[in-house]
């Protein structure tokens, strides 16, 4: 019988550098995968490899755990000694949790993140058609899929969002409603504010514009969104037709002052203006928030909340942990059931060799003229006695020894009576 087990590291176990030297890039899996499923003992294998983790998945022989762990130090131009302190390895069970722990968004860095699923996926994907998946790993991993829908549709995990970006867009959208006819403007090019634009892109709000220092950087990120792109300096132009204003550079000055804030809010004949600042220190003056017809919103105002959402997150968590510990023992039973397969097939295959033993000779007997009712009753009674044979037996000399621990075992798998 096979073993399921899990050899990797992860944002918790091992640093950035050493993580980005265990990875596997794309064009790298399917040699990997190849060589993975030729180290000996090991059946199956997919690998996991994302920013954050890498994990292979194998089915393997009693044994052969520390041979895959040298063949990862090894693929990888590692020594042992920068390896083993980041490596974890689960067997079985453990294993089984924690692939469905991964998929449902609970091992990730931001918890309840739901990108990892579709990695998961991917990598299935890719070891099946390298065809290192065979029916163990198959089955783990299609029950694993079926456990992280279960999650996403079970609790609330993924309604809350942690991310300063997608908070500021979700409070957009409860103050605006429907974000296709708000014009916005994004200041600045960095990471969190090509987040916000990803996320307001998928509102399809009515126009975006990213202002920046510098116009290639903005170019580079507003294409994506068929946004418009400007500099810091043309910003009191378009300031008037915004409705929403995000925030996030570096600069160690304001970007928008209450005096150019105050006349666009003229031009716009006090027409409200939402503007977020998530930026530290301050893009926006905080006197801007004095005016009557701007709402102005800080990172600690977002802070707030995402601490809020990830309370909910982490109550969702515990719910979606006991659906994971439920669906890993359902597996576990039947991955368990594995072990007595070929003797529950060799024993129906001795009970059928006798039937049609005990058969063929009662149809030869009625051939020959014999009365039907007296072979019928013959042949139960010998097919009776043909298969109780053998635990009998086994009764007995339970009995004989007085082995009471074998005669228990007996009794439960027969199901005897021993009131009777």
């Amino acid at each position: 019988m096979h073993h399921l087990f899990v050899l990797g590291v992860n944002h918790k176990t091992a640093s950035l550098s050493l993580r980005e030297r265990v990875a596997f890039g794309p064009e790298r899996i399917d040699d990997a995968l190849a060589a993975l499923t030729s180290v000996p003992g090991v059946k199956e294998g997919v690998i996991l490899s994302t920013c954050n983790r890498t994990e292979l998945y194998c089915a393997v022989d009693s044994g052969a755990s520390e041979a895959v762990a040298l063949w990862l130090s090894r693929f990888q131009h590692l020594t042992e000694d920068e390896l083993q302190p980041a490596l974890y390895q689960l067997q079985d069970g453990e294993a089984v949790r924690h692939l469905m722990r991964v998929a449902a968004g609970l091992d990730s860095l931001v918890l309840g993140e739901p990108q990892i699923l579709g990695q998961v996926k991917q990598a299935l994907d890719t070891a099946s058609k390298q065809g290192s998946v065979k029916g163990l790993l198959n089955r783990l991993f299609q029950r694993t899929f079926s456990v992280a829908k279960r999650v996403r549709t079970e609790t609330e995990i993924g309604a809350y969002g942690v991310s300063v970006a997608y908070v500021a867009v979700t409070l957009a959208r409860q103050i605006f409603g429907d974000l296709s006819q708000v014009n916005v403007l994004l200041i600045g090019a960095g990471e969190t504010i090509e987040l916000v634009g990803q996320h307001l892109h998928g509102q399809s709000v009515a126009q975006m514009t990213v202002a920046n220092r510098t116009l290639l950087r903005a170019q580079a990120i507003a294409g994506a969104w068929q946004a418009d792109v400007i500099t810091l300096n043309e910003i009191p132009q378009v300031l008037p037709d915004v409705d929403l204003v995000i925030s996030s550079t570096a600069s160690p000055l304001p970007i928008l002052g209450k005096g150019m804030v105050e006349r666009a809010l003229k031009q716009r004949r006090n027409k409200p203006m939402l503007l977020i600042d998530i930026a530290v220190p301050r893009d926006i003056e905080e006197e801007v928030g004095e005016l009557s017809d701007a709402y102005l919103y800080t990172v600690d105002d977002l802070q707030t909340i995402v601490a809020e959402n990830q309370r909910h997150r982490e109550q969702a968590a515990r719910q979606a942990e006991q659906i994971v510990q439920d669906e890993r023992e359902q597996f576990m039973n039947w991955f368990r059931s594995l072990s007595s397969q070929t003797q529950v097939r060799v024993y129906r295959q001795q009970a059928d060799t006798i039937r049609q033993e005990q058969l063929a000779l009662a149809l030869r007997k009625i051939e020959q003229g014999e009365d039907a009712a007296a072979v019928l009753t013959e042949l139960s009674e010998r097919l009776t006695n043909k298969l109780i044979h053998t635990p009998t037996e086994a009764l007995r000399q339970a009995g004989e020894s007085d082995d009471k621990t074998a005669l228990l075992l007996l009794s439960q798998a027969l199901r005897l009576d021993e009131k009777n």
